[in-house]
């Protein structure tokens, strides 16, 4: 197929699955453990500088797995990917473990108020 690098196979679920494993093994590697625990470092826990140091390193990461397997080598790639996997989450418990696992390698677990979700205004206590 001429544009086969244009428009990536879509995978199956078992495909995904394998994909996935294969992204989240690629953060394991030595090289790949550096440049993430660098890049959080520089983006001390703040969400802004996640998006700004984290989240690249994680799109680049996850490029050199998913290339192999059709998708583009930059953001779109990475999107279409994305898609692809949330699209099998509902249907199928391990692909949404492990796309939780990929999540939390990048992401900062997002803890919530106390009280719930704050709009602002204070919540007495009696």
């Amino acid at each position: 197929m001429a544009s086969a690098a244009a428009q990536p196979a879509a995978l199956s679920a078992e495909q995904a699955k394998v994909v996935l494993a294969e992204v989240i093994q690629a953060f394991s590697a030595p090289e790949n453990a550096v440049r993430m625990d660098e890049a959080r470092d520089n983006a001390c826990n703040d969400m802004g500088k996640m998006l700004q140091f984290v989240l690249p390193v994680a799109t680049q990461i996850q490029q050199e797995v998913i290339k192999a397997y059709g998708f583009s080598c930059d953001g779109e790639g990475v999107l279409k990917f994305a898609r692809l996997v949330k699209s099998y989450e509902a249907q199928d418990p391990e692909i949404a473990s492990l796309s939780g696992k990929l999540k939390a390698l990048f992401l900062p677990p997002m803890t919530l108020p106390p009280h719930g979700p704050a709009s602002g205004s204070s919540v007495a206590a009696s």
